[in-house]
């Protein structure tokens, strides 16, 4: 009888040591790749990498903080009230009415982005000037109208619905809810941060910029539901 033959233990065999060549060549140019890398820049693509939408357009929320002027950050003054506030809107969310004139002395008419981009002190108005919360739609006067005259409107039965309540949080000193939709005012800081806001809903922390973080839209409360039976 002639001898067995090992033929497969020959080729596992030679697997084996391919690999272990390849690792022997391999070995040294990953070391040499690895002390090579700069760490600085590494990381610098990492925070300038592009970032996709989050948090129903929470990223405006930062660009939009670090556009806003710090005299605005920084206003604690106003004469606005929340009756005012909702005095100038048909419904709790409408667009508000424009409540000053359309033109300077001069006939001038006013650009609303000059002061409502970015907000700040107006002179011309003395007033300090709210931010818009959606600049990107430049064509105000489509949503905001300047009241004229009562002879175009009749009378009516319409009776309006009731603003939100304030706080209304889960727990003693947890973060209320957001009580409104996110439609048009993803940007918390227009209503809630600077001099041209109301004073009850004026944010402590402007500085956190992504509010929804810990804030929770109210329209998404079903979410968070639990069944008691289990």
């Amino acid at each position: 009888m002639g001898k067995p033959e090992h033929k497969p233990e020959h080729k596992i065999g030679k697997l084996f040591f391919l690999f272990a060549v390849i690792g022997v060549i391999a070995l040294p140019i990953i070391i040499l790749k690895a002390f090579s890398v700069n760490i600085d820049e590494a990381i610098a693509k990492v925070n300038n990498a592009p970032v996709s939408d989050f948090d129903h357009n929470a990223k405006q929320l930062y660009d939009t903080y670090d556009r806003t002027t710090p005299a605005y950050m920084e206003g604690a003054s106003t004469a606005r009230t929340l009756a005012y506030y909702y005095s100038l809107r048909q419904y709790p969310g409408s667009p508000p009415i424009i409540p000053h004139d359309m033109a300077d002395a001069k006939g001038s008419a006013y650009e609303c982005l000059a002061c409502h981009e970015r907000g700040g002190f107006t002179q011309n108005m003395n007033r300090f000037t709210p931010v818009t919360p959606h600049p990107q739609h430049t064509y105000c006067r489509q949503c905001h109208i300047k009241p004229v005259d009562n002879e175009l409107f009749k009378e009516t039965d319409w009776v309006s619905v009731h603003p939100p309540k304030l706080g209304r949080s889960a727990l003693a000193g947890s973060p209320p809810p957001i009580a409104h939709p996110l439609q048009m005012r993803e940007n918390c800081i227009a209503c809630h941060v600077g001099p041209g806001t109301v004073v009850p809903i004026r944010v402590e922390h402007p500085m956190r910029g992504n509010c929804r973080q810990c804030h929770v839209p109210e329209e998404v409360k079903e979410l968070f539901t639990r069944n008691p039976k289990r």
